[in-house]
């Protein structure tokens, strides 16, 4: 059993701290709003100087794979996260808002 809370896109609170692990290429085609963008592969070299311990910080990628493990990582580290089950294609299919930074509609893939 997980040591981490699960929720599912559409249950997310609006205000929530949006961790998304996703690559910058990923988040630039479509993110939430507001979501730190931290790839995973920085996560272990930027969490500490980035993250407030005490903040809950719901971790999102496109499908679960890697949110699922940063989730566990952060955990084992003493903070607060929770893992985003259905990725951002669930964000995309709760009708959840979206935004681009490429001048394009945003989109998962």
């Amino acid at each position: 059993m997980a040591d981490f809370e699960t929720v599912r896109a559409a249950e997310v609170p609006a205000d929530a701290a949006l961790l998304d692990v996703r690559e910058d290429y990923e988040f630039a085609e479509g993110h939430a709003p507001g979501a730190l963008h931290m790839p995973v592969d920085e996560v272990p070299a930027r969490f500490e100087a980035e993250l407030d311990p005490d903040e809950d910080y719901y971790v999102i990628c496109r499908t679960g794979g890697r949110s699922v493990q940063i989730t566990a990582w952060l955990t084992a580290q003493g903070y607060s996260a929770v893992f985003v089950a259905e990725g951002m294609g669930g964000w995309l299919e709760a009708g959840r808002p979206m935004e681009s930074s490429t001048g394009e509609a945003p989109q998962v893939r």
